[in-house]
């Protein structure tokens, strides 16, 4: 074999390599129950329970918001995400968390809602909120 064909299978063995990498990091989706078996990251969607209290005291601490989802399954769990809370959290239809369970809490580092819109009737808004950076 000539060195050119050599080094351009070398480059897509190293091509193929990292778009599986790539493909097995990203996060799937899955309940709580999944999120508990594993330690990668996983999205949850799910249901504001809207029973149950959401904390939120910008106070003591702006970075620390707290609630309760239902995901799909009909799974429940308390969920914490390091940030404030997202405007009209409460109206939201639908959410998707990502992050990974912590004991019995799932800690999101990511929330996705999707929310009615006010402005038609069968639009939906979604709007997006991202954690800070956890300082250990």
């Amino acid at each position: 074999m000539k060195k050119g064909s050599i080094f351009g299978l070398v480059i897509i063995a190293v091509a193929i390599a990292v778009i599986i990498s790539i493909y097995s990091s990203s996060s799937s989706y899955g309940s709580f129950s999944d999120a508990k078996k594993t330690e990668s990251q996983l999205s949850v969607v799910g249901f504001l329970d809207k029973q149950k209290e959401l904390h939120y005291d910008a106070a003591k601490d702006a970075n620390y918001f707290s609630f309760y989802v239902k995901d799909k399954k009909g799974g429940e769990c308390k969920v914490i995400f390091r940030g404030t809370e997202p405007q009209d959290f409460e109206k939201s239809e639908q959410i998707v968390l990502t992050g990974q369970m912590v004991g019995e809490e799932f800690h999101a580092s990511h929330i996705l809602m999707k929310c009615p819109s006010k402005y038609t009737k069968d639009k939906v808004n979604v709007t997006e909120a991202q954690a800070k950076s956890a300082s250990l």
